[in-house]
C-alpha cells in the first residue's frame, strides 16, 4: 500500500485532537452530581465520534471518512441555532473536510486500504 497522503494524516490527527479538546472543555463544566446526567453522556458520546473517526481515518477505513463528514455536518446543523458566523465557520470546515477526504488521491488511499483488508 502506498503511503497515506499528508493531508489525511493531518486531518486524522486534528480530528483526534478536536475530540480530546472538546472532552476536556466539557469536562471542566461538569459537577460531581451531574456526571451520569443524560446531557453529559450525550456530549461525551459526540466528542468521542471525532476521536474514533480520526483513528480510523488514519487506518484507511472508508466508513471513517463518512463518519467525520457526518460529525461536521451535525455541527453545521447545530450552528443553525446559533450565530451566522458560527454557521459560516462550520460550513467552511465541512467543505474543507469533504475536499480532503473525498479528493481522488484520498479516495485511492481508502480504496487500497479496504482492498488490503478484504484479501485473505
Amino acid at each position: 500500500m502506498k503511503e497515506r497522503p499528508l493531508t489525511i494524516t493531518a486531518l486524522g490527527w486534528l480530528l483526534i485532537v478536536a475530540g480530546m479538546a472538546g472532552m476536556a472543555f466539557h469536562a471542566s463544566g461538569i459537577r460531581q452530581e451531574n456526571v451520569l446526567h443524560g446531557d453529559t453522556i450525550w456530549i461525551f458520546t459526540l466528542e468521542l465520534i471525532p476521536i474514533l473517526a480520526g483513528i480510523f481515518v488514519l487506518r484507511g477505513r472508508n466508513w471513517a471518512r463518512w463518519l467525520a463528514l457526518a460529525w461536521m455536518a451535525f455541527h453545521v446543523g447545530i450552528s443553525l441555532l446559533h450565530s451566522w458566523q458560527e454557521l459560516v465557520v462550520h460550513l467552511i470546515l465541512l467543505a474543507l473536510i469533504g475536499f480532503i477526504l473525498f479528493r481522488p488521491k484520498a479516495g485511492a488511499y481508502f480504496r487500497r486500504s479496504e482492498m488490503a483488508l478484504s484479501r485473505p
